[in-house]
């Protein structure tokens, strides 16, 4: 038996084992069909030529408390090169900026089918009226530019 017919067996022998063990996983430990979708809407999500905007500041865990503050609105600052996104989360929306200001839209994204625009003034700042439920990221298209912000919880 030569080299090339020992490795083609072999990747057989391997592609078989794996069917063998993707059955057993199905029926001995099957995935939840909600983690499944919740994988499947992800993924819709998806950018390719995004650039993800990192979070930098996010005042629950980097701000000192204030006495005698007791609802402070969540402020977040997310960075991707130069652009900068400061965000200020409100039980009655977002209030934000966008640095350097420039001509974008902005996309509130609340889930798989869930985008929500939102105006920017001339100045790169926006608002939304609608406060965010569950986890929440922010799309900003300038150009063929995009970024998208780390996903975070309200």
């Amino acid at each position: 038996m030569d080299d090339e017919s020992l490795a083609d067996g072999e990747g057989l022998g391997d592609a078989l084992l794996e069917e063998e063990l993707r059955q057993a996983a199905a029926v001995l430990d099957p995935v939840p069909e909600a983690l499944r979708q919740l994988a499947l809407d992800a993924y819709a999500l998806h950018d390719l030529d995004a650039r993800i905007a990192e979070l930098t500041f996010d005042s629950l865990v980097d701000a000192l408390p204030v006495r005698g503050v007791t609802d402070a609105p969540r402020m977040l600052t997310f960075r991707a090169g130069e652009v900068t996104v400061d965000v200020e989360v409100t039980d009655d929306g977002l209030i934000g900026q966008v640095l350097p200001p420039r001509s974008a839209r902005i996309e509130v994204l609340c889930g798989p089918q869930t985008a929500v625009p939102v105006a920017l003034d001339t100045l790169g700042r926006f608002t939304s009226d609608t406060p965010p439920a569950g986890p929440f990221a922010l799309r900003l298209r300038a150009g063929a530019e995009v970024i998208v912000t780390e996903w975070l919880r309200a």
